[in-house]
């Protein structure tokens, strides 16, 4: 126990006959039961451990010292941040379910395999320059190795935090961040936003299209839509939510005999359904876990858990959307009849679907009400772009052709960034330069009045 008096914080240095080396000892603080904090350093020399001593009372005079106890390699306290730190943040929304994924697999590819061996507070500058480097050669985009670098910044401030180590090396006072290259907006024209709504009208959750090229919604947001958000008379949207699917974990107590397992060969009892390395929830008598690629490790596997027949932590959640959250729109009045279309369509599904129909209030949901898959909504994108005849583009490239398309048609900066919520106009500015015949206008009224010319205004058919 502690006697309430301040430990004596003189070092000591001194030579030991017994092993024929120089000793060090450095009162950093007191422990949490209340005893000194003693910490040993030992060298061949006696410069070199009064070296070492030296550094131990920097750290401790600069108030930077870690805790007593070996120190947790990088691998260990990333699973710690992980499961603990960032779980919480999901269990009070401070964090997206698809944001902590997202952090999983990032760790578990690159984080882990290349640092996770290290002690923390062992870590380097260096190391992580070695870490990127790797990931550019092995074709990474700068965006991903960004992200990589921004999951371990902050996982080592929280370790900072906890007294785990004493300095985040992530940090921009011991790295320059790697540096994002924009991606390039690639919208389409106005006559090509044509003929993807022409080609998408006769389509069931057709009008999901349409709102995407007249709102400029994001996927989640665009899903996540609800009846209720959406005023039919007036046309104003209230597009304040997203829709995401939070991963399932294993609920059982050894996935490696989870009766969701991986088969190795076709299942023996003939399920009928489920073949070859596929899923079979019978009892079968040939289990294994098998990953497609073997590369998981049975009990953190969290790819093949939405098959446990106990799984837990997963599904459908709505989620404040990203950046303003309370971002209101006014639909075009082209649009209007389209949703009450699209609304009479859906309330026919909801009649042929009796009690089967899942009640989520969604604007735009599968045949029994339920959420649409974000994969399956790529697919369909994908189907309406083929038919249309245009070329492949993302599904975000219709985000990006909205906010052109307002920009060409004269609509004010600050208006567009606040049709498509963006929190920062210079992520908005990114659709002027896209933008060009407003600068050919510009540039044939400048000519005209130097040269001269009568050169008429060039303008966009859109």
């Amino acid at each position: 126990m502690s006697n309430g008096r301040k430990p004596n914080l003189r070092s000591s240095i001194y030579y030991s006959e017994a092993d024929q080396r120089w000793h060090g000892r450095v009162t950093m603080g007191v422990k949490a039961d209340g005893s000194p904090d003693r910490r040993h350093r030992s060298g061949k020399t006696q410069a070199e451990v009064t070296e070492k001593v030296r550094k131990l009372e920097a750290q401790r005079d600069a108030g930077k010292v870690d805790k007593p106890g070996r120190a947790p390699t990088v691998g260990a306290w990333m699973d710690t941040y992980l499961e603990t730190v960032c779980e919480r943040l999901v269990a009070s929304g401070k964090m997206a379910p698809r944001t902590l994924d997202d952090y999983r697999s990032k760790t578990r590819l690159w984080i882990v395999p290349l640092l996770g061996a290290h002690r923390l507070d062992r870590l380097t500058p260096e190391h992580l320059d070695e870490a990127y480097s790797e990931m550019f050669a092995a074709g990474k985009s700068s965006s991903t190795v960004l992200k990589v670098h921004r999951i371990l910044s902050r996982a080592l401030t929280i370790a900072m935090r906890r007294d785990k180590v004493s300095r985040n090396v992530a940090s921009r006072n011991y790295i320059d961040a790697p540096s994002a290259a924009d991606t390039e907006i690639e919208p389409f024209t106005g006559a090509e936003a044509r003929r993807i709504l022409a080609a998408a009208a006769s389509r069931r959750n057709g009008a999901r299209w349409s709102v995407a090229l007249a709102l400029g919604l994001r996927q989640g947001e665009a899903l996540g839509l609800r009846w209720s958000s959406v005023d039919l008379e007036t046309g104003v949207i209230r597009a304040w939510f997203q829709v995401q699917r939070a991963a399932w974990r294993h609920g059982c107590g050894d996935p490696t005999a989870c009766g969701a397992a991986w088969h190795r060969s076709p299942c023996p009892r003939q399920c009928g359904q489920h073949r070859h390395t596929a899923w079979c929830e019978a009892d079968c008598t040939k289990r294994e876990h098998r990953c497609p690629k073997n590369t998981c490790d049975p009990r953190t596997c969290v790819g093949h858990a939405r098959h446990c027949l106990l799984r837990t932590g997963g599904g459908v959640a709505f989620r404040p959307r990203k950046g303003r959250s309370k971002l209101t729109l006014q639909c075009p009045p082209e649009l209007l009849p389209i949703l009450k279309t699209h609304r009479k369509a859906q309330l026919a599904e909801r009649l042929v679907a009796g009690t089967a129909w899942q009640d989520h209030d969604l604007v735009f949901a599968t045949p029994t009400g339920n959420p649409i898959d974000r994969s399956d909504d790529w697919r369909e994108w994908k189907s309406v772009l083929r038919a249309a005849g245009v070329r492949d583009g993302r599904l975000h490239d219709a985000r990006h052709t909205a906010g052109t398309l307002l920009i060409e048609q004269g609509v004010h900066i600050r208006v567009v960034q606040e049709i498509l919520g963006h929190t920062r106009v210079t992520t908005t500015e990114r659709y002027t330069h896209v933008a060009s015949p407003q600068v050919r206008d510009a540039s044939a009224r400048l000519g005209a009045v130097l040269w001269g010319t009568a050169q008429a205004p060039i303008s966009r058919q859109c």
